[in-house]
């Protein structure tokens, strides 16, 4: 049996997947600059180097059997070259990568699939942003095509004054504009897909953000059975037209009259997804092993009727200080999950609480 992961990331989504691959009996490797990262706490061993040190991540891959990644900054030309030259099965794989990585090529994926999602168009220019508005109308939305997460690359345009403003914070990057939705609900679906093609969704889980941090999930969403279903039969579809195992977290929009609209796709195991440790049979992180390596998919069924999910975020910069903690576990049926992050900023995910 092949029983060497490597994962591409050490923070809390690559300690929990090593969490889960040391229970199956597999050795990890984790690759992250911050040395004594969380995941090496509990991996085997830990490459100390940067998420694109293309050596690295080289001599990581021919050490490994599979290769994964907790995060999205990644290269996909590289790894679609590396792919060809090494017998480490890398998932996603570098096609699907530089796919993930361009939310505008995204876009024309969910067009050409004929996929529900919000109106779009390019941006190349201040004066295709005024031709956004005139499409559109106030207000819509200027977004970052790369390195866009967490609500970081997106601007809610106005009005003509927040045109120059958005063009401005968004200086030299690469963009396209998008029809402001007004939704009702945000939702999320976990899916998997392991590398025989087999797939399997997660219950459909609300997402509240602030400040588009997602600061709690609930779980089942509290939709209607004609939205849950279609919720899911478009997650499905939406799998079924990308490639690539692991598990993918799909984002939605609900609106008032049931409609339900792609948002984007992250191709990893999700914050939205956390609930799933302790309210699922088969957690996201332990599906994401089997996923990678052509084991069978676990059952995503609920053990339990409802689930919360509670981000603990950063209040503060500085040296990390838990407080409350036991006030949380005198609390029945609460699990608190903290990271090892030993320096604190505002709005930094430092861990979670699942209810």
């Amino acid at each position: 049996m092949k029983n060497r992961i490597g994962i591409v990331g050490g923070g809390q989504l690559g300690k929990m997947m090593a969490v889960e691959a040391k229970k199956m009996g597999f050795y990890v490797v984790i690759l992250d600059p911050t040395p004594h990262s969380p995941a090496s706490h509990v991996a085997d061993e830990q490459i100390v180097a940067d998420y694109n040190d293309e050596k690295a991540i080289i001599k990581m891959a021919q050490q490994s059997d599979y290769l994964t990644f907790e995060i999205e900054n990644t290269n996909g030309q590289f790894l679609d070259e590396l792919g060809k030259k090494v017998e480490c099965i890398i998932s996603p794989s570098g096609k699907s990568w530089r796919l993930f990585q361009d939310k505008l090529e995204q876009k024309y994926l969910f067009r050409k699939g004929n996929l529900p999602s919000p109106e779009f168009v390019p941006v190349k220019d201040k004066k295709d942003i005024e031709k956004a508005a005139k499409k559109f109308g106030f207000p819509f939305l200027l977004k970052a095509r790369f390195d866009a997460y967490d609500g970081k690359g997106n601007a809610l345009v106005k009005n003509k004054k927040d045109i120059h403003e958005a063009w401005k914070r968004f200086a030299g990057k690469k963009l396209y504009a998008e029809a402001y939705v007004s939704f009702e609900k945000e939702l999320a679906i976990m899916v998997a897909r392991n590398t025989k093609g087999d797939i399997i969704s997660y219950p459909v889980v609300e997402t509240v953000q602030k400040k588009n941090i997602c600061h709690f999930v609930l779980v089942p969403a509290a939709i209607s059975q004609v939205a849950r279903k279609r919720a899911i039969n478009l997650a499905i579809k939406t799998m079924k037209l990308l490639k690539g195992a692991g598990v993918f977290g799909i984002e939605m929009f609900k609106t008032k009259d049931d409609k339900i609209l792609l948002n984007e796709i992250a191709p990893r195991v999700h914050n939205s997804g956390h609930y799933t440790i302790e309210a699922c049979i088969t957690s996201q992180f332990e599906q994401h092993i089997r996923a990678i390596c052509g084991l069978p998919l676990g059952d995503t069924t609920l053990k339990v009727p409802a689930a919360v999910m509670i981000n603990i975020l950063g209040e503060r910069f500085g040296d990390a200080n838990v407080e409350g903690m036991e006030k949380a576990l005198a609390i029945p049926n609460v699990t608190v999950h903290l990271y090892g992050k030993k320096q604190t900023k505002v709005e930094r995910k430092m861990g979670h609480i699942t209810v």
